[in-house]
């Protein structure tokens, strides 16, 4: 079976606080965005509604009252499936997993027009029951868990390694969230655009030394919706489309973080994803014109930056620092604002990784648009990269 996969609709709603409290009137209804936005995705590729043939949805977070909500929606929808109809769920890479296995739908022929959808919801709910419902899924529940080890812990370790192993500096780091509320303030799905200075993010309070408060991600509700679709349907609806080009995957074993020792800012799972993902695609990292990785913190986004062959191997900070990638840069990197600034609604985020990309590789982000982009890369995250999924992505207008 020789069958090419294409991003041909997209539809998001803007990170930000959606959710309602139980003591609130009235009440925000998840799968009412969710069938607003399929209809939105639906218009914006040009297809049938009878055409889409599997829907694969994100596991919405614990708080969600409506269980079984993939096929809950499918009947608002009044959606006759012959495909499949299923929850996907891998932490982080939640979303990256979904989009994952709704092109294997369309590769293995289950159907020729498929979803990748989800949302997000978690602002209503207290900081200690989101930290603990955090902790519980990111450690171990018998050593790190009881110990009060959370994610934005592990990335500060990355944070203070790095910059002992390579004398990167606190500024070169701080420069990323500068850079991506830049980026933010260009895009109106962005939770905060205001843009930010070097100074403002210095002084903001420690979260977990050495980040502070705009170099970790903000909580925040959000919803996306892809349509995807053989390449033949791609052609045949007469608009630009993003073919799949290439995909890769690695896990190295670990739960998050691992209990042995080893290279932990070296990012190896990105890195194998990566290089799997070129191969296929029959490209090299120097190839690309833009990135649009998953990355939770500043520092994140440095060492992401060099696993996926993007600058050299502790050159990341300072490839930030001197603007290599800003948009105008050789290598832009998280054009939508990234985590920090976008907003990382975590089992959604890196559907909003692909509207950025979609729009992108379509010429549709007018001031922050990348002059020619025709070549791009994605990427899930599992962990500290335990694990990676990365999809290279090809423009065609």
């Amino acid at each position: 079976m020789n069958r090419r996969v294409a991003i041909v609709g997209t539809a998001a709603i803007p990170v930000g606080k959606y959710q309602t409290g139980d003591e609130e009137a009235l009440q925000v209804l998840e799968h009412e965005i969710l069938v607003r936005l399929v209809a939105e995705a639906v218009r914006d590729a040009g297809v049938d509604r009878k055409d889409i043939g599997s829907a694969i949805f994100t596991l919405p977070r614990p708080y969600t009252r409506q269980k079984y909500l993939h096929t809950f929606v499918i009947s608002q929808l009044r959606l006759s499936c012959s495909g499949s109809v299923s929850e996907v769920m891998g932490n982080g890479m939640t979303a990256a997993l979904a989009v994952d296995q709704a092109c294997s739908e369309v590769l293995l022929g289950r159907a020729d027009v498929a979803l990748a959808l989800g949302i997000n919801m978690e602002s209503a709910v207290s900081a200690a029951e989101h930290a603990m419902s955090s902790m519980r899924t990111t450690g171990d529940v018998d050593f790190q868990t009881s110990a009060g080890f959370t994610p934005i812990s592990w990335y500060a370790m990355d944070a203070m390694r790095y910059m002992y192993e390579f004398g990167a500096t606190r500024e070169q780091l701080a420069t990323v969230a500068v850079k991506n509320r830049r980026h933010a303030a260009l895009n109106p799905l962005a939770q905060y655009r205001k843009p930010i200075t070097l100074e403002e993010v210095a002084s903001q309070r420690p979260i977990v030394e050495p980040l502070g408060l705009y170099e970790v991600p903000p909580r925040g509700d959000g919803a996306a919706c892809l349509v995807l679709a053989s390449e033949a349907v791609a052609r045949s609806l007469g608009r630009p489309y993003v073919l799949f080009r290439g995909r890769g995957f690695h896990h190295d074993g670990a739960h998050q973080i691992d209990d042995r020792p080893r290279d932990m800012i070296a990012f190896g799972s990105a890195r194998a994803a990566s290089a799997d993902a070129y191969a296929q695609a029959g490209i090299v990292a120097l190839d690309l014109d833009l990135a649009e990785p998953y990355a939770p913190c500043t520092i994140v986004e440095v060492l992401v930056s060099e696993a996926l062959g993007l600058v050299p191997r502790g050159a990341g900070a300072a490839a930030a620092a001197e603007g290599e990638t800003a948009l105008g840069g050789r290598i832009p990197i998280s054009t939508s604002g990234g985590l920090t600034s976008r907003g990382h609604p975590s089992y959604v985020t890196s559907l909003y990784n692909f509207v950025e990309l979609a729009d992108q590789l379509r010429g549709r982000c007018g001031d922050r648009q990348v002059q020619d982009a025709r070549l791009a890369v994605s990427t899930g995250e599992l962990g500290n990269y335990n694990a990676c999924l990365a999809h290279v992505l090809e423009g065609v207008r």
